[in-house]
């Protein structure tokens, strides 16, 4: 007589039943949010949720078997907290799709997420359509931030800024050359003005296809002059694209 097995720790199910659909892994403490994330997912044809785990350290090794396109990760879990585990598992693999999830808008976690390598920072409370559209921006490879995170972060680098702005104020004042430590060197090459109207719209987590349709422009030529702000501001993803923007006070 064959023994059920335990899904106390981690499920895992398969895909059929949906063509090419993106392969989701929860991690969530708490069990009831993650029947209801699964449950919100699955109302989509696109979207398949095959695995689900409890904490950072379950998930770490879930992720590594299955392999899932996009992972939804809880910031506050036991054991092992989702940004240490978001930490190790773009690290052990750049290229995978983290977006925390968090009931609060700590301007700390947020900003420790993003430095973690997640692309994407959404708040639990979330309407479902926007949650389909930060999983689908996400496995498009384009960064999303909850508005009300972006505006933390906008006001965050912001402030900064005008920090930096009054330090080297002060600094000329006393007869010194007002190049402070936190100054950033020049961009080589600057953004043009329509690479500069795409950054301001891949800092908001407008997708290519978004971007192309309020630009007016062809999805192709959206995706060249992404390609080109990359290059230009020396990064290797929109999310770092968008966290130097605000820096160096482009957005």
């Amino acid at each position: 007589m064959g023994m059920k097995p335990s899904t106390s720790r981690l499920q895992m199910q398969d895909t059929n039943g949906s063509s090419n659909p993106i392969k989701v892994v929860i991690v969530e403490d708490h069990l009831l949010t993650r029947i209801g994330l699964k449950t919100v997912l699955e109302r989509t044809s696109d979207i398949r949720v095959i695995g689900e785990a409890e904490n950072g350290a379950i998930a770490i090794d879930l992720i590594r078997q299955l392999k899932p396109d996009v992972v939804l990760m809880d910031v506050g879990m036991p054991i092992l907290d989702g940004i240490e585990a978001a930490r190790q598992i773009c690290k052990e693999n750049p290229s995978q799709r983290v977006i925390m999830l968090t009931s609060h808008d700590s301007e700390e976690d947020i900003f420790a997420a993003l430095s973690a390598g997640a692309g994407g920072y959404c708040l639990k409370d979330v309407a479902p359509e926007r949650l389909y559209t930060a999983v689908r921006s996400i496995h498009a490879g384009d960064v999303w931030l909850d508005s009300a995170i972006a505006h933390k972060v906008l006001k965050h680098y912001a402030s900064e800024k005008n920090g930096r702005t009054q330090a080297a104020v002060e600094i000329d004042s006393n007869g010194n050359n007002g190049s402070g430590n936190e100054t950033l060197p020049s961009l080589p090459e600057p953004l043009s003005n329509r690479e500069m109207e795409v950054l301001r719209l891949l800092v908001e987590g407008r997708s290519n296809q978004q971007i192309a349709n309020q630009l007016v422009i062809s999805l192709a030529t959206a995706k060249t002059h992404v390609r080109n702000i990359l290059n230009k501001l020396a990064v290797d993803d929109r999310t770092q694209a968008a966290v130097q923007a605000m820096r160096r006070g482009l957005v």
